[in-house]
């Protein structure tokens, strides 16, 4: 279990980030078409995992609009964008913000991928969505790269994570 905070208040999640060394964890999330999406898909790229509340937030969505325009010049990488919120809001947002870059995927039909990277809150008022962290995995799906944000209505350290992808 991580602490975070809400606005300074403490908050917790339900486990650890991968360490880094580790294998990621495989995931089944979902696309924008429905479709189920795993570690799969990506197979030879570097990975930026930009974990969110949801893109209807502020910060969530900068974090999202940042990572957009950071990835336009990385052919080898992909940024994913994983959030509680519907495929149909994702698409929405991505749409209207001008998204092409960062790939939108919904924890919609389960919440394995929160538990599984240890980013599920577990109480107070956002229980049941994920907190705000990125994990960088590299080609072969070993974790390069973490950052639990420790104040959710805080911007990640973009610097960090995309120097990971370079």
């Amino acid at each position: 279990m991580a602490t975070i905070t809400l606005e300074g208040n403490p908050i917790n999640t339900n486990g650890e980030l991968p360490a880094v060394g580790s294998d990621a964890p495989d995931f089944s999330l979902t696309a924008g078409d429905l479709s189920d999406v795993s570690l799969q898909n990506y197979a030879g790229k570097k990975k930026l995992l930009n974990i969110v509340p949801s893109l209807d937030t502020g910060v969530c969505a900068t974090s999202t609009i940042t990572f957009n325009k950071a990835m336009a010049d990385k052919s080898n990488s992909v940024a994913l964008v994983i959030s509680a919120d519907l495929p149909f809001a994702q698409g929405r947002f991505c749409s209207a913000e001008g998204v092409e870059n960062v790939v939108s995927l919904s924890m919609m039909h389960n919440r394995n991928f929160a538990k599984d990277y240890g980013v599920l809150i577990s109480d107070g008022p956002l229980a049941g969505i994920c907190a705000r962290a990125v994990v960088v995995v590299d080609e072969n799906n070993k974790v390069v790269y973490t950052q639990l944000v420790p104040e959710i209505v805080q911007e990640p350290d973009y610097d960090a994570a995309l120097a990971h992808l370079d």
